[in-house]
């Protein structure tokens, strides 16, 4: 397990960077509340045994995530993570998709093989182009 023992943010990450030097990156789209917090906020944390520890913004980060394969979000969640206006029942019935397992995409929980990812990414498109049509 690693250890972080500084942070510190750019406009899409929060950075970590460990006890022996080795920096570490999250995409800040996982984490929402501290894309939108102010600096001050920001800086109103808590290096803990396991994690990071923002009590007012109630955000807690492990150190373990640091090390996720999905730290940078595929094309798919970083679509529907930066547009979270965009309703995923509505978009998964359009497209013809269980919106559980939409969300378990978005979220991680489950990987869509890339010719799945690839038709959803297609139907995205798909629907831009209608829009631009109007």
């Amino acid at each position: 397990m690693i250890k972080i023992v500084k942070i510190i943010f750019s406009d899409d990450y929060l950075i970590g960077i460990s006890e022996d030097n080795k920096v570490f990156k999250q995409s800040l789209l996982w984490y929402p509340t501290l894309s939108s917090a102010s600096e001050e906020e920001r800086n109103d944390y808590v290096l803990g045994v396991e994690g990071i520890f923002w009590d007012k913004l109630d955000v807690q980060v492990s150190f373990e995530s640091f090390l996720y394969p999905d730290a940078e979000p595929s094309r798919l969640q970083r679509f529907f993570l930066s547009h979270p206006e965009i309703n995923v029942s509505g978009f998964a019935k359009k497209f013809g998709l269980n919106a559980s397992l939409l969300r378990g995409y978005i979220n991680g929980f489950k990987v869509p093989s890339a010719e799945r990812e690839q038709e959803i990414l297609s139907f995205i498109h798909q629907l831009g182009e209608e829009y631009i049509v109007w």
